[in-house]
């Protein structure tokens, strides 16, 4: 799923995880966590400030079955975006 930069920022997240200040794999933990507080169909916002959890969260998506759908660059933080699946 390819998702551009303005379809990112017109989302409105069902729900924010902020990791903003944890190392990895503290993002991720964060958003397991986040995802089974929301229904399916929902999407989860991640913010995070350590650079390897776009692509940690992108493979965990993809391995477990949630959408990934990218990021955008905020002010020194990452926003990721993923659509709960299961």
């Amino acid at each position: 799923m390819t998702t551009t930069v303005a379809e990112l920022e017109a989302i409105t997240a069902d729900k924010i995880v902020d990791a903003r200040g944890t190392a990895c794999p503290g993002p991720l933990l964060e958003a397991k966590k986040g995802m089974t507080t929301v229904p399916l169909g929902s999407t989860i916002e991640i913010w995070s400030t350590d650079t390897a959890t776009k692509n940690d969260i992108s493979a965990w998506s993809a391995k477990v079955g949630h959408d990934f759908l990218g990021t955008l660059q905020a002010d020194g933080y990452d926003r990721v975006f993923v659509i709960r699946r299961k």
